[in-house]
């Protein structure tokens, strides 16, 4: 059920404002939606297009086509009105922390400290045979794979060699930060993965979506906001300005 009557959910816009001038641990949970604004390709998109899931390996011409094809995508654009957005909060002292199943760094890049990316990201990496870390995402700004400078053996990032597993490090993250939150803003995700740290919520924290499209928090949001988010933060902006 709504925590509001149709009537108070008109200016969804001023609801926002209002909850995020009200909150102090906010927790934003981020999916594709965000990252698309900026407008690159997610790296579900590219798995699952041309190359298909179960050509993901590490071998021969599936990384040596696939890693440069989403690379030179990932670092073609820059982050979203959003992404720069959840910095500002968090600078703030409003944002408690992001939880992201996205990989493409882009929280990062747009300067944002408190990220935890559960699915790992291409800020997490080592080489495939030698085990060796290098981890952030500068070392994939070149034009040839990155090999390990110890053993000449091909670095991975942890999509890749986890394939696809769980970033434990950063879902413990995840479930800290959501424990405290007073206000969860849900924002261009469908929730995947959220079991790992959705049943550590703090029960009473309110939350409200940002997508366009229906999702699995649509019975849980005490509003949903059915805009891309950029055009929401941007609004957003202009009503905190005003308010002063």
């Amino acid at each position: 059920m709504s925590f509001f009557k149709s009537s108070q959910t008109t200016d969804q816009i001023g609801q926002l404002a209002a909850f995020i001038d009200s909150s102090h641990n906010i927790v934003a949970t981020t999916g594709a939606g965000i990252s698309v604004g900026g407008g690159g390709v997610t790296y579900g998109q590219m798995l699952f297009s041309n190359r298909g899931a179960g050509r993901m390996r590490r071998s021969g011409d599936s990384y040596s086509s696939f890693l440069p094809t989403y690379l030179d995508n990932m670092f073609s654009y820059q982050p979203s009105f959003g992404h720069y957005a959840l910095k500002e909060l968090e600078d703030e002292g409003k944002l408690l922390g992001i939880i992201t199943t996205n990989v493409d760094c882009m929280h990062t890049i747009a300067g944002s400290k408190n990220v935890a990316e559960i699915q790992g990201s291409l800020q997490v990496n080592c080489c495939a045979d030698c085990g060796q870390h290098y981890d952030g995402y500068e070392i994939w700004k070149q034009d040839e794979l990155p090999r390990c400078k110890s053993c000449g053996g091909e670095i991975l990032p942890w999509p890749l060699y986890s394939h696809i597993g769980l970033w434990e490090e950063d879902v413990r993250k995840a479930r800290e930060w959501i424990s405290q939150a007073d206000l969860i803003l849900a924002i261009g995700t469908r929730g995947n993965y959220g079991d790992v740290y959705w049943g550590y919520r703090n029960r009473g924290a309110v939350i409200i979506q940002i997508n366009p499209g229906r999702t699995g928090f649509d019975s849980v949001a005490a509003l949903n906001i059915r805009e891309d988010c950029d055009d929401v933060f941007k609004k957003l902006k202009e009503r905190r300005e005003e308010n002063g």
